[in-house]
């Protein structure tokens, strides 16, 4: 974010994954949107207050619990909108009749703020992300120097190997990276840093990918994250 961004993006990180939630302030009206709300809603809350908004939206990254658990208690303070991909609507089960569904590609106006939702799947069929100018907030489908796990209910490797592709060849390298837990050395990164040192984004081939997302990553490599040079991912 920059001194002229319409918006601001305040983080908390709450609960016992480590979870970031995320607060999109616009500045002209002082509407915010919450990002997957869950564990300590009341810091959520105070934090709204803090910065004198209304929550007026929730977006979802995907349904898992961890990313969920505190929208009824937002919904009983706010009168807010909720926004999901109709593809994890569908999965989830649940608010399939919400006027607020999405495909990837459309845009949720926040105010003056523009947010795009991007569709990747990979953790779960709907996993979604959300770009605000030159953020992206990622859930658990791109983390600092990792990515989100793909062997629960609803996970794809083939499907996340082909989204981080497409993340990396169709976002601009400035992009900011807000992920959807604490897992890293750092809290966020650029686009660029993981092209660059996640190992996730190295391989070329999917089989490869594959073979490391599914087999040997989390037998080798612990929290939190640093980066890896290319080439040297299964060292």
């Amino acid at each position: 974010m920059t001194s002229g961004d319409p918006f601001s993006i305040h983080a908390l990180e709450l609960g016992p994954m480590e979870n970031f939630i995320y607060l999109i302030h616009d500045h002209a009206t002082d509407r915010a949107a919450v990002v997957d709300p869950a564990w300590e809603v009341p810091e959520v809350l105070a934090l709204a207050r803090q910065q004198g908004v209304t929550i007026t939206d929730i977006l979802l990254t995907h349904s898992h619990h961890d990313h969920i658990n505190g929208i009824e208690a937002v919904l009983e303070k706010f009168d807010a909108q909720l926004h999901l991909l109709k593809e994890e609507a569908r999965f989830w089960g649940s608010y399939l009749d919400l006027p607020t569904l999405h495909h990837g590609g459309d845009r949720i106006e926040l105010g003056e703020t523009a947010i795009q939702v991007l569709h990747t799947p990979g953790h779960t069929p709907g996993s979604a992300c959300y770009h605000i100018g030159d953020n992206l907030i990622t859930g658990d489908t791109l983390f600092v120097f990792g990515c989100g796990r793909c062997d629960l209910r609803g996970g794809d490797p083939e499907q996340m190997y082909t989204t981080l592709k497409g993340m990396a060849q169709r976002l601009p390298s400035g992009t900011r990276i807000h992920p959807g837990h604490n897992y890293a050395e750092k809290s966020s990164s650029t686009l660029e840093e993981q092209i660059a040192g996640n190992p996730f984004m190295h391989f070329d081939t999917r089989e490869q990918f594959i073979h490391y997302r599914m087999h040997y990553h989390d037998k080798h490599r612990d929290s939190p994250y640093g980066p890896v040079c290319k080439g040297e991912e299964m060292k």
